[in-house]
């Protein structure tokens, strides 16, 4: 493993031990050059995935820029950092075993999205908002609309979205 600090590729590891409920291996090495201790993570991967974007182009799935995009979505929300690996490894899992080594990346961003409307309405509302690109607030309200429709009280995600000047506006147009 390449020392991140020095370039070397002569590294030792120190400990190992699973993490991510069993689904990867964290080791502890250090450099035997300069001696700098990193941390590395190793995951069973099944296939190797491309993504195709909506460009045509292709692209290798990394695992990581999908967790960024949730993070950002669900920043500032009360959701455990654990929840979030697990939906992260959940979703890899899911692609991984569907079978195809080429996925698009609106085929991600559906899956990316049915997740979040599950775990979290404000998340899932963040997320949608860059992967349709919004651009006015009436894109919002057709998502509040479309969340509404399937809790069991729509009251419920409305006045969760909405401030009372939002409300009046709505009323008014009625």
């Amino acid at each position: 493993m390449r020392c991140p600090f020095c370039g070397s590729e002569d590294s030792q590891v120190k400990d190992s031990r699973p993490s991510d409920e069993n689904a990867a291996i964290r080791r502890r090495r250090v450099c035997a050059d300069c001696g700098g201790r990193f941390t590395t993570f190793e995951r069973v991967q099944l296939r190797e995935l491309t993504v195709v974007k909506r460009s045509g182009r292709k692209v290798l799935f990394d695992r990581d820029k999908l967790s960024k995009s949730i993070s950002v979505a669900l920043r500032k929300r009360p959701i455990e950092p654990e929840r979030i690996d697990r939906l992260v490894s959940g979703l890899v899992r899911q692609l991984e075993s569907s079978g195809e080594t080429e996925i698009t990346s609106a085929e991600i961003g559906e899956l990316v999205m049915a997740a979040l409307r599950e775990l979290d309405p404000v998340a899932y509302v963040r997320f949608a908002s860059v992967y349709r690109d919004f651009r006015d607030a009436a894109d919002f309200h057709a998502v509040l609309r479309e969340l509404a429709a399937d809790t069991r009280d729509p009251l419920d995600i409305v006045e969760r979205f909405s401030s009372d000047r939002d409300e009046a506006a709505i009323q008014k147009k009625h």
